[in-house]
């Protein structure tokens, strides 16, 4: 595979397939030197650019398992992660890659040995760990080829941030199994640099998150330049008709949608060359078996071959979900006539927003961290870019006053305590909150009462 590294200033450097094999070798020796083996957890928080795609690659050749983290995560959140996972080693930053002079080594280990490790958010505690085996590699070719529509020699640029799953996928992996070149942006989001970046470097197949697609089909340059972009693909959160029309009418590019979990990795998607209706994310991938139950899509999981080895450590939360060999997403969806599936929301509470999933027991406990705060609930509000936004009922502290300076000491209090995304937007102040008889939070009964309200607090943006 090659890359094309782009700096915060655009400025594009192409790296070829021996300098980046050289990189990975002299990655792989300076890990193997420093201990690193067969089944060894390595911690990955790195930024996206050569170097980390050098560390991924050469913890695959040595038979080890990645732990990658986001960029975003604080200290506490790592830390947590690595303690976990008993993580042996931990790459936080670039200085912090070992290199030694070597040669490339050969694939250690059998397809089902452990690979990855995956940290997904939940509804309550603290996020789980997704095993994947090292099968999981050559099984996305499925999705790379199929849903992507990725071919040899193609320039593929998947914006998604690093230590997500979608960018193991979608930036190594599809570019790996494809012989494809990967871009490795490094810069921030912004509508209109990112239109004149498509433009500029022409990239062949586009994945974007769909609050990416939307903001840019709000931004004042959309459509002034002409875009060769051949695939273009949305997954994440629930991409909208109107966003996919926008691009169709200004480039004449049909956004496809495709749906998955770290747990499963893709399990749905229009197809390269198909077309589905209006905000549809999809068929099952040919091969996979899916079934809709009391409108949770559920998954045969013998039938897809991305499918998980098990939560890390915790038999009992994989066995919860997956039942007589169907895994329940804990997502609702309907299906057309014609067999495309439509998501309808949630079953649990986890927050979809700008792409990123936030489990509301995090905000809620970097929430009630703060001296001022006795109790906190924390629900996702529809918000016309971002999918949703994080929105907060706070019960203060007794003899504490809400105002408009408290409610943002949280928001940046919560920025400090947890991921900078996960932060509150809409925080309101209330008397007391709902709960069952039982003492648990009722998380659709704060939801309702906003809704009844007609919104909640103004949002900061």
């Amino acid at each position: 595979m090659r890359s094309l590294v782009v700096n915060d200033e655009g400025r594009a450097t192409p790296v070829g397939d021996a300098e980046l094999d050289a990189v990975t070798a002299r990655v792989a020796a300076g890990l193997a030197e420093r201990g690193v083996g067969r089944g060894d957890v390595v911690a990955v928080q790195l930024p996206k650019g050569v170097l980390w795609l050098a560390v991924l690659r050469a913890l695959w050749q040595l038979g080890a398992v990645s732990l990658p983290c986001p960029e975003l995560l604080s200290q506490t959140e790592v830390a947590d992660r690595v303690e976990r996972s008993g993580a042996m080693l931990a790459l936080l930053a670039e200085d912090d890659v070992p290199q030694a002079d070597g040669t490339l080594p050969r694939h250690q280990g059998s397809p089902e040995d452990p690979a990855f490790l995956l940290f997904t958010s939940g509804t309550e505690g603290g996020p789980k760990g997704a095993l994947h085996r090292r099968s999981y590699v050559e099984a996305n070719r499925l999705q790379s080829e199929r849903w992507m529509g990725v071919r040899a020699g193609d320039r593929v640029w998947c914006t998604a941030a690093t230590g997500w799953s979608k960018s193991l996928r979608n930036v190594w992996m599809a570019a790996e199994l494809c012989g494809a070149e990967a871009v490795l942006h490094r810069g921030r989001f912004d509508p209109d640099q990112r239109l004149a970046l498509i433009a500029e470097l022409r990239p062949d197949v586009l994945c974007m998150s769909p609050t990416e697609y939307r903001r840019c089909a709000s931004a004042a340059s959309f459509g002034d330049r002409p875009l060769a972009v051949r695939e273009a693909v949305a997954a994440g959160e629930t991409l909208d008709a109107p966003t996919v029309e926008r691009w169709r009418e200004a480039y004449g590019i049909v956004v496809r949608d495709g749906y998955g979990q770290t747990e499963t990795g893709a399990v749905t998607g229009v197809l390269a060359g198909d077309e589905a209706g209006a905000g549809a994310m999809g068929r099952p991938l040919p091969g996979v078996d899916v079934r809709v139950d009391d409108g949770e899509l559920c998954v045969v999981s013998s039938t897809l071959p991305t499918f998980f080895a098990g939560y890390w450590n915790d038999p009992r939360a994989t066995a919860a979900a997956l039942r007589d060999g169907l895994w329940h997403t804990g997502d609702l969806v309907r299906r057309e006539v014609d067999g495309s599936l439509h998501y309808e929301g949630r079953r649990d509470d986890v927050i979809s927003s700008s792409g990123y999933r936030i489990g509301p027991g995090e905000v809620e406990a970097a929430l009630r961290s703060h001296p001022a705060v006795a109790e906190a609930a924390a629900v996702g509000l529809p918000d016309p870019e971002r999918g949703q936004i994080v929105h907060a009922d706070v019960v203060l502290a007794h003899g504490v006053a809400g105002s408009d300076e408290l409610a943002d000491a949280l928001r940046d209090h919560v920025r400090g305590a947890t991921a900078a995304y996960k932060y509150p937007r809409s925080i309101r102040f209330v008397a007391a909150l709902p709960h069952t008889p039982t003492g648990k939070l009722q998380r659709s009964e704060v939801r309702r009462s906003l809704a009844a309200a007609g919104g909640s607090a103004e949002p900061s943006d």
